[in-house]
This record gives C-alpha cells, sequence and structure tokens, in this order.
C-alpha cells in the first residue's frame, strides 16, 4: 500500500499547506509560477516542509517535464543522463525541463560543477532541496546561479489540518471512524515535519483496523513506541543507531559496524555526522594501540567531502571496517580523563620553577627556569626530572594497555622512568 504521506501529496498549488511567505497570494515564488516563468531555485528548509512536494506542484502547475535525483544514491552520470532527457525533449518542447536534485549538500564540487552548463544554457531548470545552508554546502558558481527560498517548519494550526483533510479525504481512511481527542503527542512527534506527522497518523490508525477509534496522547505514545522501527535521523532512533554503530567498532564487528552504517545511509543520515563519529571512535576506542587508525578516520571524512555520494558509501565502509578491525585501547581516553578528575579535585596547582618560562632578568632572579634540564643534552634525550606540581609528583595517569603497540610503549617507560611510575 502507499504510505499515507505519499497519497497525502498536494498536486496543485491550490491544495498546498505552509510557506505562504513564497507561495501564498503575494508570495514571490506563486508570483513567478502564475508569469511561468521560474527561474532556478534552491528549497532551504527542515525535512518534512514540503520542498520536493513544491517542486512537484510547480511541474504540474506548468505541465512541465520533472526530471528527480537524490544525491545520496546518484553521481555525474545520473545527472549527464538527466541532463540528456531533458535535452532531447525540448527538441518537442521549447520549454525547460524541471531538474530536481535532493539534498543538493550532499554532491561533491564536481557533481555540482556539471550541473552548471545545463543551467546555464536553459537546458533545465534546477531545483535544488536541502536541509543545511546552501552558502556553505553548494558550490558559488552555482548558487550564483540560483535563486535562494527558506521555507519554515509548519506550524500547529497546519499540522492539525492536514491531520485533518488526511481523515476527510483520503480514500483509505475518510470511511473509518476516527475521532482525534488529543493531538498534542501527534504534533509533538513530528517536530513540524509533515511526513513524520503523516507516519505517526498511519502507525495510530494501522494498529487498530477495522475499528472505531479515538485518538489519545497516551494511545499515540503507546502505539508509536511498539512500532516505530523505522530509522528517523532527527529522534531517539537516531542515537540509539549510531550507538549501535560504535558499539560494532569498538567490539570489533565489521558485520555489524556495516549493518549500521548501511542503515544509516539508507536513512539520509550525513555523511559527515558519521564521519565525525568514526573520528572520535578511532581516538577513544582505538587510540595507541593504532594511531594510524586516526588517520584513516581523518582521511575518510576529507574523501567523502570531496567525493560525495554514492561513491562516498564506499570510503565510509573501507574506514568502518578498518576501525573495526583494528587492535583496541581507551588509554588515551581513560588518561585524560584521570588528568581532568585530578585538575577539578587539587585546583591550581603552582607550576614548578624549574618548568616556567624567565622572557626577563627579573624571572630569572627569582628562579624561573633555574633547574631546568634540557633533555636534548643527554644520551636518548631524556633527562629523569620531575614534570608534574608539586602535589601531583609520581601520579599516573597513563596506563599502557596490552596490546603490540602499547607493549612496546610499556617498556620503554619502564627503561626511562625506571619503579617512578610502577609500569
Amino acid at each position: 500500500m502507499i504510505p499515507l504521506a505519499e497519497r497525502m501529496r498536494p498536486q496543485r498549488l491550490d491544495r498546498y499547506i505552509g510557506q505562504e511567505h513564497i507561495v501564498g497570494k503575494d508570495g514571490v515564488l506563486r508570483k513567478a509560477i502564475e508569469a511561468a516563468k521560474i527561474p532556478s531555485f534552491i528549497l532551504w528548509g527542515p525535512p518534512g516542509v514540503g520542498k520536493t512536494t513544491l517542486a512537484k506542484v510547480i511541474s504540474n502547475e506548468l505541465k512541465l517535464p520533472f526530471y528527480a535525483l537524490s544525491a545520496i544514491n546518484s553521481g555525474v552520470k545520473d545527472v549527464r543522463e538527466a541532463i540528456d532527457r531533458a535535452q532531447k525533449k525540448r527538441f518537442f518542447d521549447a520549454s525547460s525541463a524541471i531538474l530536481f536534485i535532493d539534498e543538493i549538500h550532499r554532491f561533491s564540487k564536481s557533481q555540482q560543477d556539471s550541473l552548471l552548463g545545463a543551467v546555464e544554457q536553459g537546458i533545465v531548470t534546477l531545483i535544488g532541496a536541502t536541509t543545511e545552508n546552501p552558502s556553505f554546502e553548494v558550490i558559488s558558481a552555482l548558487l550564483s546561479r540560483c535563486q535562494v527560498y527558506i521555507l519554515e517548519p509548519l506550524s500547529k494550526d497546519q499540522l492539525i489540518r492536514l491531520v485533518d483533510e488526511a481523515l476527510a479525504t483520503d480514500e483509505e481512511l475518510k470511511d473509518r471512524k476516527i475521532n482525534i481527542r488529543d493531538y498534542g503527542k501527534l504534533l509533538q512527534y513530528s517536530g513540524g515535519d509533515a511526513r513524520r506527522l503523516f507516519n505517526a497518523l498511519e502507525i495510530v490508525i494501522d494498529a487498530f483496523p477495522n475499528e472505531e477509534l479515538e485518538v489519545t496522547d497516551q494511545l499515540v505514545e503507546d502505539t508509536i513506541q511498539q512500532n516505530l522501527v523505522r530509522y528517523d535521523k532527527s529522534g531517539d532512533q537516531h542515537y540509539d543507531i549510531i550507538s549501535a554503530f560504535i558499539k560494532s567498532i569498538r567490539g570489533s564487528d565489521p558485520n555489524g559496524a556495516l549493518y549500521w552504517l548501511a542503515r544509516m545511509i539508507e536513512g539520509g543520515e550525513d555523511e559527515k555526522f558519521i564521519c565525525r563519529r568514526m573520528i572520535i571512535s578511532a581516538a577513544e576506542d582505538i587510540g595507541l594501540a593504532n594511531p594510524n587508525a586516526l588517520l584513516m578516520a581523518t582521511q575518510a571524512f576529507q574523501a567523502v567531502q570531496v567525493t560525495g555520494f554514492p561513491e562516498a558509501r564506499i570510503i565510509m565502509s573501507e574506514a568502518a571496517v578498518y576501525l573495526a578491525m583494528s587492535a583496541k585501547s581507551n588509554s588515551a581516553y581513560a588518561g585524560i580523563g584521570a588528568a581532568l578528575k585530578a585538575v577539578k579535585e587539587t585546583g591550581n596547582l603552582a607550576v614548578p620553577l624549574h618548568l616556567r618560562n624567565a622572557p626577563t632578568k627579573l624571572m630569572k632572579s627569582l628562579g624561573f627556569g633555574a633547574e631546568y634540564d634540557y633533555a636534548h643534552d643527554h644520551s636518548g634525550n631524556f633527562s629523569p626530572q620531575e614534570y608534574l606540581p608539586q602535589g601531583l609528583e609520581g601520579t599516573k595517569f597513563y596506563s599502557p594497555q596490552s596490546n603490540p603497540q602499547e607493549l612496546k610503549a610499556r617498556e620503554k617507560l619502564k627503561y626511562w622512568w625506571k619503579t617512578k611510575y610502577n609500569y
């Protein structure tokens, strides 16, 4: 069955709810539609406020060919094929086709560059949709050729209107006896997102087929908690799934890591968020057991931004598998935690005089730096002087763990410091 959110997608402008500032009576975009002269533009706004719907409505109103691509799974080849189809269509229709790019901010520079010629020549009218600030995510050459319209979250009244219209007009629901006593939880779950609102309503209704139904806040809460299994990149599952991903890496399970990575990619999670978490995992969970892991994760972050989807999925999967298969150590994580705890407990302890800088004669006369022993003056570039403040002498914050890399470090520390830190 077609989801309720798709069944309720309006086809004409007079059925479109929200964004009055641009498509209302005096809205700039409505005037452009009425004049049948729309520019290339980018719709910037949060999820579920009608970006895709508005692009399709404009295509229907102006009776223009409509080609849609998602930046998550489309590459330069897909863009060029869509432009070729649009160009061939122009032999029979002088009007430019609409090329809709969902999540255009995910396109790499080369992917965005591939759009420039077609936009300049009028082969296509580009409509991009993004949840990110286009000033940062869209190349300047393309941005200069597009208007930017900001879409706002739907208001409480608009969301209620969407629910009421669904119950009154949808072919699957209009003959059901459904009464909404409380809208609160439905609206709370939606977060201003029409798609999430319809999904929540459909989950509740589907849980009680062929019954008269009175929808209360308690019913919504109980039903959604029991039945909501889809990925939700801005709700609780956003945190649950990234947690499962990181714990799979920490637990050295590449299969689990790949599965949760796929869940996030399929759910439209921001690839930069995923890569940032891999960088954190490389530092926190792998650390000094394999310092190259941090380099790997950082380079993956950079490569994903340069490449874009769909190829970015390969880079992220390579990084995830590498991190999962790497030796693990949280010694650096535990070490800084122990040091921070000591700072909070002991306050601002004085820096030992021999470690202080002495840029003036007065400071030198006060003994600043007087007994500092320059490590490079000694064999092995090491001097066994005290580097901690008075009161913390001999305190051990870093404890090497039992992996090949840190076992070598442990032996080196024993050689240098003998029994001082009991390594």
